[in-house]
């Protein structure tokens, strides 16, 4: 599985009467690198080159793919779609069999990065004799490669996939960590983040829930080392997140420059031509009657929730379309490709499938989500708020049930559910599991309930927004112009 990448970004010019044209030609001139990793965060960096290689088509991407092992055929087709400006070129992967069977996902996918980086300065290196290199954009995970950003003279950004609430909450951490004695989930207050909504500690992101643990203390040193780069993108536009995007810009706290240049998201060309099931069942289903359920690319259910949610959906009596996974009590543990070939419809309750057979359909592991929320029949969705679905649901207009899993998920639900008010989000027990009647309850209120008329007014709203910040002289497009004019003038 892919788990951290490289992308160079290469620019070619010719000077003609003083003058820099940029265009195609055979000299390299000039680079930029990006790095990032696994699946979730490769395919919002490669969509964010694609958006800067369409609004500038005078740069050349060179994507360079480490990994655990061979690379997932999905991961491939997504590869193989990028433009004739955009290469890649995949590193040898490395060996994690020394470590603990249970070692946990985030500690994995760190662990990867780190014995990757000497393949990744190989890499570099053998760029270096090809052209000269700009700036490098890494992920946050990728920290590490920010090295090689001093050693080879370049400017140096962070490309950040994830909301600028979650963002600031990073940049916040250290004050936070010196000032609280105290596990976050158990203080009183809510804790208040600059130009966020406030929130307990308990829906802090899963990685600062125990203080004393390794993955914590490697997340404090990547967002104090952050702090001196030369600017961060994020994915996020200025109308969806204008409280923490405007604290950010705040001089006096001493953060690098933060450009917002999303929302980028999937463009649904991976399913183009193809003959789907779901979709065809879609075209029979009436406007707006069927609410889409998915957990993302990873996320996983507890049998027993797993078995309450089935429940849920027949007893609502609303149609919908379940992407359904093997169940298993380790939420994230798909992200490594685990259970992908465990046909999950044998753990549904007995004779679901039967008796909801003309009112929904259930489909395994993946679904053309882009299509999908952008289906005329679709009219709600049902998700982990990852921050790719958040921001495909809002380029579609469609309101949400936020049911997170774990990461950032909680920061981003209280986000659609309390600021944005686009979304509502079911109730759990104290057993931390979402019963029947609660999922009957939402489902309604989404679907049927005067709230959920005025979730769906302010979502199209903000869709309105969304597609704006794009636009030619949008706000994202600005920004992203603007670091782009910045590096041809190192030329």
């Amino acid at each position: 599985m892919a788990l951290l990448g490289l992308l160079s970004l290469l620019y070619e010019y010719l000077r003609e009467n003083l003058n820099i044209v940029l265009c195609w030609d055979n000299v390299r001139n000039n680079s930029m690198i990006f790095t990032y990793y696994w699946d979730s965060h490769l395919v919002p960096v490669l969509q964010f080159s694609k958006r800067l290689v369409e609004l500038h088509p005078h740069f050349h991407v060179t994507c360079i793919v480490p990994s655990l092992g061979s690379i997932p055929s999905a991961s491939k087709a997504i590869l193989k779609t990028l433009p004739p400006n955009i290469n890649h070129v995949f590193v040898p992967p490395v060996n994690l069999k020394d470590l603990p069977q249970e070692t946990p996902v985030i500690l994995q996918i760190h662990l990867t990065m780190t014995r990757s980086m000497p393949s990744i300065h190989k890499a570099l290196k053998s760029l270096t004799l090809e052209t000269t290199l700009v700036a490098m954009v890494v992920d946050l995970l990728a920290f590490e490669a920010l090295d090689f950003a001093q050693e080879y003279n370049m400017l140096s950004y962070v490309y950040f996939p994830s909301s600028a609430t979650t963002l600031s909450t990073h940049l916040y951490l250290p004050k936070l960590d010196e000032e609280t004695s105290c596990e976050y989930r158990n203080l009183i207050d809510p804790i208040e983040v600059p130009g966020c909504v406030p929130f307990h500690g308990r829906d802090l992101y899963t990685v600062a829930q125990d203080r004393t643990d390794p993955v914590y203390k490697i997340l404090l040193q990547r967002v104090k080392r952050i702090r001196y780069v030369d600017g961060i993108f994020v994915n996020s536009f200025l109308e969806m997140e204008n409280g923490p995007i405007e604290a950010l810009k705040d001089e006096e706290r001493g953060y690098p420059c933060v450009y917002p240049v999303g929302p980028i998201v999937q463009s649904g060309d991976d399913a183009k031509g193809l003959d789907l099931e779901c979709l065809k069942w879609l075209d029979k289903q009436q406007v707006g009657s069927v609410l889409y359920v998915s957990f993302g690319s990873g996320g996983t259910l507890s049998k027993e929730q797993m078995n309450e949610l089935a429940c849920g959906l027949e007893l609502s009596n609303h149609k919908f379309l379940w992407v359904v996974r093997a169940p298993n009590d380790t939420v994230d543990v798909a992200y490594l490709g685990a259970q992908n070939d465990v046909d999950p419809l044998q753990f549904l309750p007995c004779g679901f499938l039967n008796r909801t057979k003309e009112q929904g359909l259930v489909i395994p592991l993946w679904a053309p989500q882009v299509q999908v929320l952008g289906h005329r029949s679709v009219g709600g969705f049902l998700t982990h708020c990852g921050w790719n679905s958040t921001l495909e649901s809002v380029l579609n207009g469609v309101p949400l049930i936020t049911w997170p899993l774990f990461a950032e998920q909680r920061m981003n639900a209280i986000v659609l559910s309390e600021s944005l008010k686009v979304g509502v989000r079911p109730k759990v027990n104290e057993k931390g599991l979402v019963e029947r009647e609660e999922i009957v309850e939402v489902i309604k209120c989404l679907m049927e309930g005067e709230q959920g008329r005025e979730m769906r007014k302010r979502m199209k709203e903000l869709k309105e927004a969304a597609i704006n910040a794009i636009k030619e002289d949008g706000s994202s497009t600005k920004n992203l112009s603007q670091v782009a004019l910045k590096w041809k003038s190192l030329v």
